[in-house]
């Protein structure tokens, strides 16, 4: 009978940033990727942002796959049901090392963005870490089960949850939509804004011009 362990080693991982963080910088925006999505691709979805105002950085999903049967396009996933306890805190981790590195001294408002599979780690990274974040978007994803009302409670009272997805949006069911409405209802109370836009499951550029700060 095979017996599971576990062994703690150093490991590397990368992360894309888009413009630069400097005095004049007004927003600061943590954005997760969804599945199937590289950083280096994903953050160009924010180039519209005013590049003098807002500073981007997108982590990396760090289980990387072949799309495909030709090997030639490469996704990434954050995370499966296989050791999911144990893959969360070592991606919290991971995330950690870019705010301290990356954000540690800056005084500009900060935005923490999912999209699809990212919401989840958006959210867990929010509750478990008391970031205090202005803006927490939740982008066309599911809210992990787990989470409880009191893990957000130190959130301060003028931060803003934003729920925002496509009418169209081929994942997201009559029942997915009214469970993942009542989940946030319960979680954020009434600093829950739910945006519905015309679309299928696909980044709203323009949503994300809205909400830049």
């Amino acid at each position: 009978m095979s017996i599971q362990k576990e062994v703690t080693y150093t490991t590397t991982n990368t992360y894309h940033t888009l413009n630069e963080l400097t005095e004049k910088t007004k927003n600061v925006w943590m954005v997760f990727h969804g599945m199937g999505y590289l950083s280096k691709y994903f953050i160009n979805y924010f180039s519209e942002l005013n590049a003098e105002e807002n500073f981007i950085i997108a982590p990396q999903a760090p289980s990387k796959y072949y799309q495909g049967n030709d090997f030639k396009h490469v996704g990434a996933s954050w995370l499966t049901r296989e050791n999911t306890q144990l893959e969360t805190q070592n991606i919290l981790k991971y995330i950690d090392a870019i705010y301290v590195k990356e954000l540690a001294e800056t005084t500009a408002n900060l935005i923490v963005m999912g999209y699809s599979q990212g919401v989840s780690i958006a959210t867990r990274w929010v509750a478990s870490r008391k970031v205090q974040c202005d803006k927490l978007i939740l982008h066309s994803g599911g809210i992990p089960n787990e989470l409880q009302p009191n893990d957000f409670e130190f959130l301060k009272k003028d931060a803003e949850v934003i729920y925002l997805y496509g009418n169209k949006d081929q994942y997201i069911t009559e029942a997915r939509e009214t469970e993942e409405k009542l989940k946030g209802t319960k979680l954020f109370q009434d600093r829950l804004n739910i945006e519905v836009f015309d679309g299928i499951h696909e980044v709203n550029r323009e949503l994300l011009l809205k909400h830049s700060i």
